[in-house]
């Protein structure tokens, strides 16, 4: 699978309404994942989106989630761009060179879902998430 760049949005709690939303604007495939589906979840959190996904037949990807817990939510800095794939050289290339001067704010490592994952800000401010997956 080749590297794939999307947007990533967060959202306070309506993760759900709001992707459905957009599957009903956009068409295709939505999945979502709650903070429940991994087990110990946190006190209310058990039915919030803690990943979701929608592809659609033109291409588009668009990825969300509820802040988890203590998480701030502040509209016009709800989003990310998010590298992912399953070419590990590749995006480890591009996490290095995204980090330098910037702040990593989650190591790039292997989370309970199975992939190999990293959240950073670069030098401008911009936030980025990096998944490699079937690591």
């Amino acid at each position: 699978m080749a590297s794939q760049l999307n947007p990533y949005l967060s959202f306070s709690g309506d993760a759900r309404q709001a992707l459905e939303f957009y599957k009903s604007a956009l068409g295709g495939n939505l999945t979502l994942h709650t903070y429940g589906d991994q087990g110990g979840a946190p006190a209310g959190h058990s039915d919030k989106i803690m990943h979701g996904t929608l592809e659609t037949a033109a291409g588009f990807t668009v990825m969300g989630a509820d802040n988890p817990p203590g998480a701030e939510h502040k509209p016009g800095n709800n989003f990310a761009v998010s590298l992912s794939g399953d070419d590990a050289e590749e995006l480890r290339g591009y996490w290095d060179k995204l980090t330098q001067g910037g702040n990593v704010s989650v190591p790039l490592e292997k989370q309970m879902w199975g992939d190999v994952f990293g959240m950073c800000a670069d030098k401008f401010g911009i936030a980025w998430m990096v998944n490699i997956s079937g690591q």
